[in-house]
């Protein structure tokens, strides 16, 4: 599993078996980010929301966490992936956002003081392929507040992307699928174990994860 320490040391980007056209080097990802943070907001604070692996395993350092609604996406595994968790002998499916309806989870806030570095450390994790397209979108947090968060919604010009991510379609994907980081399937249990643990529910999720568990009960949880 990725950390931290391989992110900042370029032994993540380094990982992936993939083919260099594939692969975005880090000025590409430095160039992202910046111009990501051209369009912030006014406002101050920096807040990013998490959807998937995020959600368990954040790797950032912030300041404040909340459960979250953000309006306008919703959660499809709509990128081909084909390291990870899939290969280009059996690729699986990534999880992101595309336009329409709204999106339950969790909003991360950084800090002013180490902003710099957690969006380094989160451009690297997210933008190996440049599979994202890095958007402010509208968010509410629990307690009514509105503001801006940083979300990663799929790149629809990127040939990673896939128009068809019904669960019908992804369900046969993601269960053949594995790689260095573990089963395909198993990242989508994970997510439906994090969202209930912060009572959160997300009724493709909950479809998806019955698919799998119809595939192959043993990975029922």
């Amino acid at each position: 599993m990725f950390t931290r320490e391989t992110i900042n040391s370029g032994a993540y980007l380094g990982s992936f078996d993939l083919p260099k056209d594939v692969v975005w080097t880090q000025g590409q990802i430095d160039a992202s980010l910046a111009e990501t943070m051209r369009a912030r907001p006014a406002g101050g604070e920096v807040w990013v929301f998490a959807y998937g692996s995020l959600m368990w395993n954040p790797l950032l350092n912030f300041d404040r966490r909340e459960i979250a609604t953000l309006h306008g996406w919703r959660r499809s595994f709509c990128l081909r992936m084909i390291a990870g968790r899939g290969s280009p002998e059996v690729p699986g499916r990534m999880l992101a956002l595309e336009a329409g309806g709204s999106t339950h989870g969790v909003a991360l806030r950084l800090a002013a003081g180490t902003l710099e570095d957690e969006l380094r450390v989160l451009w690297i994790r997210e933008m190996v392929t440049g599979s994202y397209l890095p958007t402010w979108a509208p968010l509410t947090l629990a307690d009514g507040t509105e503001t801006a968060a940083i979300a990663f919604v799929a790149n629809t010009a990127r040939p990673q992307y896939e128009r068809d991510s019904s669960v019908a379609t992804v369900a046969s994907i993601i269960a053949a699928a594995s790689g260095s980081f573990g089963s395909n399937a198993d990242y989508v249990l994970a997510l439906e174990c994090a969202l209930s643990e912060c009572a959160l529910a997300d009724e493709y999720i909950e479809a998806l994860a019955a698919a799998l568990r119809r595939r192959a009960p043993s990975a029922a949880r």
